[in-house]
């Protein structure tokens, strides 16, 4: 698979999540070429503000790979993380990480806090943004203007 397809593989995990209710963001964890663990946000179904599909990703894979330092792994999600699953990615050592839609109000990669610029941060991946862009933001806004 290629970072597109990885993408795909996120959008679908977002797409899953829509449908149970769930704010549309996914997320998969990718080792050697090979998803090693996916998730969609469960915070309303697991009653829980941490359920976010990049922590969920990341518990799957450590606990997959044995280690809690992802050192070999890129993380694809749907829409830029926040201050929370940016300081998860930093402690798990993720190696690149890819985002789909920007989130003005709520990410710290580009926006807000700018999480990996801090000094106070320990690691910072590579980073790659607006891939699956388009799609990510359309799953986003149709999901909150169905709410309205």
């Amino acid at each position: 698979m290629s970072a597109p397809s990885f993408m795909d593989a996120a959008l679908e995990e977002a797409r899953l999540a829509a449908t149970a209710g769930e704010v549309p963001v996914g997320c998969v964890v990718v080792r050697e070429g090979a998803i090693v663990a996916r998730a969609g946000n469960r915070t309303v179904r697991d009653h829980d503000p941490t359920a976010h599909a990049e922590l969920i990703a990341i518990r799957q894979a450590a606990a997959a790979l044995g280690s809690e330092r992802l050192t070999e792994c890129d993380l694809y999600v749907t829409l830029e993380p926040c201050a929370m699953c940016a300081g998860a990615v930093a402690f798990a050592r993720i190696r690149r990480l890819y985002f789909g839609a920007y989130d003005p109000k709520g990410g710290a990669v580009e926006n807000g806090v700018r999480f990996f610029s801090s000094p106070t941060c320990h690691h910072r991946p590579e980073i790659y943004g607006g891939i699956g862009e388009r799609e990510a933001s359309a799953l986003l806004k149709d999901f909150f203007a169905a709410r309205r």
